[in-house]
């Protein structure tokens, strides 16, 4: 039976470095909604899931995603790893791939070679982006039964920083995206929004490649960025900062220890 592979957009409205960012307004329309241009476009997903918590601040979210045509589900606050697994149920997927709402241009040919990837090794538990890619370009492709297993065995709610429940337990399959293309790999561009200079970055980009629909493939906006060095200085003195605080927030709690 061919799998059935969902994208995940995961988002809240609640941010505390830059408040409220998933509404921010970059060309008319909400950061959300570039989000969102960009989940729709990959070809390999059954389904697209806007991701969101079951808290009233984030009614607004469920709004957008019916307009956008797309599904919407509502979970744990905290518990990023619950939240999506009643997506996985609600939903019968198999996998699922995941987009962060505030990864304004991560690239759905990633997204789709990722797909690809694990439909021909199901072997896969999780799949991650490679050391050295760009930050913000890809993020996970997740098996739902490796889901389910990590949801019973952890014993936190604060499961932001989830990835050490698959990588650091030895329970999985964990493989790297088979990408080698240099362009995607390059640690001079931050393509996450996190801070008032991640917005000045990526408004830049849109009015300098005049975005409308947040399509454009990521390897043209790298080659844009190479040529217009003085862009991606906007914001990449912030990703040491943004490194630490996530290393800050990595737990690993598992019921028995």
């Amino acid at each position: 039976m061919t799998p059935l592979i969902g994208c995940f957009i995961t988002v809240r409205t609640g941010s505390t470095r830059l408040p409220g960012k998933a509404l921010l307004p970059i060309s008319g329309r909400s950061t959300i909604e570039h989000v969102i241009d960009r989940a729709k476009a990959v070809k390999g997903a059954d389904k697209v899931v806007l991701c969101t918590s079951d808290d009233p601040s984030d009614n607004v979210l469920e709004e957008i995603s019916a307009r956008a045509g797309i599904s919407c589900f509502r979970g744990s606050l905290e518990d990023k790893l619950a939240r999506w697994l009643g997506a996985v149920e609600k939903f019968s997927l198999n996998y699922f791939v995941t987009v962060d709402g505030d990864d304004l241009f991560c690239d759905t040919e990633l997204i789709d070679m990722a797909i690809k990837q694990v439909r021909e090794d199901p072997a896969i538990d999780f799949l991650k982006a490679p050391d050295g890619l760009a930050c913000g370009a890809f993020t996970y492709c997740i098996k739902s039964s490796a889901l389910r297993r990590v949801c019973e065995i952890k014993d936190s709610q604060q499961t932001e920083m989830m990835w050490v429940y698959f990588t650091d337990t030895g329970l999985f399959n964990v493989a790297e995206l088979n990408v080698t293309n240099p362009v995607f790999f390059n640690d001079k561009i931050r393509l996450t929004l996190d801070y008032p200079e991640d917005l000045q970055f990526f408004k830049a980009v849109f009015e300098k490649m005049n975005i409308e629909t947040n399509t454009v493939p990521l390897r043209d906006i790298v080659t844009m960025l190479n040529q217009n060095p003085e862009i991606p200085k906007i914001n990449i003195s912030r990703q040491d900062e943004f490194l630490a605080n996530q290393k800050s927030k990595i737990r690993l709690v598992l019921k028995g220890n």
